[in-house]
């Protein structure tokens, strides 16, 4: 298994990006994360998400580093708040300098805009320009950017992102988006893409997995795969992150993928990019 959940996807600037990750979201710094990403590496995970919002880069910087992994073998993203981002460009290269040593493995594989706060989205993009240019970013990229947050960036951008990652589920395909990412070479990442469990509810999905022998999550997982979308979904269940990893054994026909994507209701668990207060 370890040999599948490792799979990449190549991003614009070359790097390598595993398909899938291990969302760390709400799981408390200290002990919960540090066993948390330690799990997941033991199954086979090389993509750990975190951000400097969730407080826990401290703990995940340490699992890694206490892993038998390689740290070149693991793909850590990170993210840039919004205070630090209203708080102006010095802000911002000082919370990359921070998620750096709070994280202590020496560089940063990916690093985000986590929401596109209006009017200083684009001075923080120029930062992470400086930073990459140095190599202590491997990659850049944003979150939560809708099709005209795009537009704008890219109009006075000299380095297009390499990731979008935002909301994506079956209640939420943004079809839109996804075809203005792929326009540009950017790659999709979903976060929540099991709804914050909600999936299981819906009853077409359901239906789906028992067809395949398989649970609602496995069956969402492997539609973000077949969407070439990278997936990060969130368990501190060892069990759990097991089931979720074993997803590249099996396959969506053409005729449930049609299915899974009408289940759009266009609904979010999470805050609207255009109106968000944090």
């Amino acid at each position: 298994m370890a040999k599948d959940v490792s799979r990449v996807v190549t991003l614009s600037n070359g790097r390598p990006m595993p398909r899938l990750g291990f969302g760390t979201w709400r799981i408390a710094d200290g002990e919960p994360v540090e066993r948390a990403v330690r799990a997941a590496l033991d199954l086979g995970y090389r993509h750990i998400d975190t951000a400097a919002a969730y407080g826990n880069e401290r703990g995940v910087g340490q699992a890694v580093r206490d892993s038998r992994v390689p740290r070149d073998d693991v793909f850590v993203t990170t993210k840039v708040w919004n205070a630090d981002q209203r708080s102006g460009p010095a802000a911002v290269r000082k919370a990359f300098d921070d998620s750096l040593a709070r994280l202590d493995l020496g560089h940063i594989d990916l690093y985000l805009i986590h929401w596109p706060v209006k009017g200083r989205y684009k001075d923080t993009w120029r930062v992470l320009e400086e930073i990459h240019a140095t190599g202590r970013a491997r990659a850049i990229g944003v979150s939560n950017f809708l099709p005209h947050h795009l537009d704008d960036l890219l109009a006075g951008a000299t380095v297009v992102p390499m990731v979008n990652q935002v909301e994506f589920h079956p209640r939420l395909v943004q079809r839109e988006l996804l075809a203005a990412c792929r326009r540009r070479g950017i790659v999709v990442e979903a976060w929540s893409p099991l709804m914050q469990g909600k999936v299981v509810q819906i009853p077409e999905l359901r239906e789906i997995a028992k067809r395949h022998g398989r649970t609602v999550a496995q069956v969402v997982l492997r539609w973000n795969l077949q969407h070439d979308v990278v997936t990060i979904p969130k368990s501190a269940n060892p069990d759990r992150m097991a089931e979720n990893a074993a997803i590249f054994d099996f396959e969506l026909s053409a005729e449930e993928m049609v299915r899974i994507d009408a289940l759009d209701r266009h609904e979010r668990v999470g805050p609207d990019p255009d109106n968000f207060n944090f």
